[in-house]
């Protein structure tokens, strides 16, 4: 019924194997593919007919984790999974991004690419399992793709790399990187580092590159054997002599429309030239409007790839490895609690920091368990930024990933949640753009998190290159313009600090990215993000002392975790009077530390005050004052330490005999009282004798005299 075929090799110590034709079998491609006990299918469909209206390759990738994999069920009120998750969202955008450049340009068929995580084995991440198994199915599917790739984690602890590295292992090294790409070429790089050099972050890359070969070799095998035919591609259209026409009328104006500085200018030029072009051809039904929108768009590539590799100008005036001017400027919101408008040439972001108390943490329902995540970074990037309409309210896949990119950055500088017991949030909004937004965000979100007076270690700076390249020369850019960025062959963000590199991502869009180029990239980064990080310093260099009073104040205090009952009470009945009747928040943990917090330090003082009056022991010789609250025949038992009650033994009420406890107190007397004895159990006893230099500790025991009966 079957007819399987079966690929397995052993990988960074673990087994790998790619199996076909068991599962999904009337989809283009597909494929299981099992690292350890990590298990992913693997499908892929193509519509047979074009979308002849599209000027874009119509793919879609959707990573989907099922709560099955990891034996849960979802938790709320819906027990099914719903919308995706950040990490899915995240996976998806990781394999679609050296995947999409290896079809043709011409191709136009919706392709769709579903990895389905099945099992998870809590070692091995499935995100790179998935990359292997989307790569395995479009080979087999016999669609037009130029691969395959492989994929790899790479760790890096005590100077040595990790191939695939276990979740201990990455919380206890320095780097997380995905490393993507062909035989010959690397495609794609994401990463978060801990403040690494250049030389170790391409080590790594390169690494991990060499090492994902067998796996290469291990999807050629597979297709070798079972791959299906090959799809025919329609014939490119011969579109020379509209090419020659469309030149004539357009090369000229479009040359000197790239001579303009400004983008607003520039653009409103281009824009005409696209009108008059289209306005010329609008009679003839042979020529088509997208075949003239591709003209344009390779008219254009012509002539700014040109320009640099020619001349090493480039569109707006600057040198090769210029940055654009920065204006950096902090504490413009007043109620916020850190805020930076950090501006790079055309591109701005406005970005507010708030603090929070633990009762604000994001918990995060994942595979792996369900964890709490105080620090969040939100990117947000409204239609207005680059003058344009569009719908608002969608967070959308790009935006998700340029904040995690910049939370990555960002993640290494932090301070302990032990030593700043604050939950962080971070809010970028891109007010224009005109090029690497994301990296604004990186310089802005380190400028108000030191606004905020949280104490970062160092200040983080990020730059995005760029890359030309045609035949043997190439020139490789800083501080990337958006023209730049569509019509060059590299987008490479570098964030980190004077230290060294906290995050790495690269997308490559041709072949052929030596290491010599990349080591070139990395070092007139370095160049670029230290020029920022002097810019950044003209407005704030290191975190304020103070932070803002609109802020909350969070102070901890660390309890015996047998007090941690008699804190909360029955029913919680003790910690909500403390939290209604002072105003404070409070929250206890299970390892008996309580954080205070309040934007009033008095309220922070009163909760501490009466917390510490319920966990703090007496201590033999003090004096305290007390209340009478209970009579007996024997003595007095009077309130004097927070909840606690202690006896005053009637004689101790004096130092003259007392015939009655009536005759001396009654209930609701204030009194001083010194403490005698705390015993075994907990017991107090007390005396009223406070001038008198009594003796303290347990009381002898008496004698007992003759022999016993």
């Amino acid at each position: 019924m079957f007819d399987i075929y079966k690929k397995e090799i052993t990988w960074g110590g673990r087994p790998l194997s790619i199996e076909t034709g068991k599962i999904a079998r009337q989809a283009g491609g597909a494929v299981v593919v099992t690292y350890g006990e990590t298990i992913v299918l693997a499908t892929v469909v193509a519509d047979k007919n074009p979308k002849p209206d599209l000027d874009f390759f119509p793919l879609t990738v959707n990573y989907m984790e099922k709560t099955y994999a990891a034996g849960k069920i979802p938790g709320g009120y819906f027990k099914r999974e719903g919308r995706p998750t950040e990490k899915e969202t995240l996976t998806s955008r990781l394999i679609d991004r050296p995947v999409r450049p290896l079809f043709p340009d011409n191709f136009r068929n919706e392709t769709q690419v579903v990895c389905t995580v099945l099992s998870h084995d809590l070692e091995n991440d499935p995100d790179v399992v998935a990359m292997i198994g989307a790569s395995a199915a479009l080979t087999l599917s016999g669609l037009p793709f130029f691969g395959p790739i492989g994929g790899a984690r790479v760790g890096y602890k005590d100077g040595e790399y990790i191939l695939n590295p276990t979740p201990a292992e990455l919380a206890e090294g320095d780097l997380n990187l995905v490393v993507a790409g062909t035989s010959e070429a690397v495609l794609m790089v994401e990463s978060q580092a801990k403040e690494l050099s250049e030389e170790v972050m391409l080590g790594a890359v390169m690494y991990g590159h060499a090492e994902m070969q067998p796996v290469i070799d291990m999807i050629i095998s597979l297709a070798e054997e079972c791959a299906r035919d090959p799809w025919e591609l329609p014939a490119e259209k011969n579109l020379s002599d509209l090419e020659k026409k469309i030149a004539k009328l357009a090369d000229k104006d479009m040359r000197a429309a790239y001579k303009e500085t400004v983008k607003q200018t520039r653009t409103a030029a281009l824009s005409e030239i696209r009108a008059k072009v289209k306005e010329t051809f609008a009679g003839d039904e042979s020529v088509d409007d997208k075949d003239i929108s591709a003209i344009l768009k390779k008219i254009a590539k012509d002539i700014v790839r040109g320009n640099i590799l020619k001349t090493s100008k480039r569109i707006d005036g600057r040198k090769l490895d210029q940055v654009r001017q920065i204006v950096s400027e902090v504490g413009i919101l007043g109620r916020a609690h850190g805020t930076a408008l950090f501006t790079r040439g055309e591109t701005q972001a406005l970005v507010v920091a708030t603090l929070g108390t633990a009762e604000d943490e994001q918990f995060v329902d994942a595979l792996e368990g369900t964890y709490r995540e105080n620090f969040m970074l939100h990117y947000n990037f409204p239609p207005y930024s680059v003058g344009e309409t569009g719908r608002i309210g969608f967070t959308g896949r790009r935006e998700i990933g340029h904040g995690k990119l910049a939370w990555r950055a960002l993640k290494a500088v932090l301070p302990d949640s032990e030593d700043f017991p604050y939950t962080i949030r971070v809010v970028s909004e891109i007010t224009e753009s005109n090029g690497s937004s994301s990296m604004a965000t990186v310089c802005g979100a380190s400028l108000a998190l030191m606004d905020a007076g949280v104490p970062i270690t160092r200040p983080v700076s990020g730059i995005a290159m760029g890359l030309i390249m045609e035949g043997g020369k190439y020139a490789i850019l800083s501080d990337i313009l958006g023209d730049e960025d569509h019509l060059g062959d590299m987008d490479f963000k570098v964030a980190g600090t004077e230290k060294g590199i906290t995050s790495l991502q690269m997308d490559i869009k041709v072949a052929g990215i030596t290491e010599e180029i990349m080591e070139k990239a990395l070092s007139q980064a370095k160049d670029g993000r230290t020029h920022i990080l002097g810019e950044m310093n003209k407005a704030l260099k290191t975190a304020r002392a103070e932070m803002s009073v609109h802020a909350p104040r969070i102070e901890t205090i660390q309890i015996a975790r047998d007090k941690i009952r008699e804190v909360i009470g029955t029913g919680g009945k003790i910690i909500r009077e403390i939290v209604e009747t002072t105003g404070a928040k409070v929250n206890i943990d299970d390892d008996g530390v309580i954080k205070i917090a309040s934007s009033d330090l008095e309220a922070i003082e009163a909760a501490k005050k009466w917390i510490m009056s319920i966990v703090a022991e007496p201590e033999v010789g003090e004096v305290y004052d007390g209340k009478v609250v209970k009579i007996a025949d024997f003595g007095a038992f009077v309130n004097f330490f927070g909840s606690k009650d202690g006896l005053v033994h009637i004689s101790e009420m004096s130092s003259e005999r007392v015939e009655k406890v009536t005759d001396v107190l009654k209930e609701g007397d204030k009194v001083k009282v010194r403490v005698l004895e705390v015993d075994d159990r907990g017991k107090v006893r007390l005396t009223m004798r406070v001038e008198e230099d009594r003796p303290l500790g347990p009381r002898p025991r008496p004698q007992r005299k003759g022999p016993r009966s």
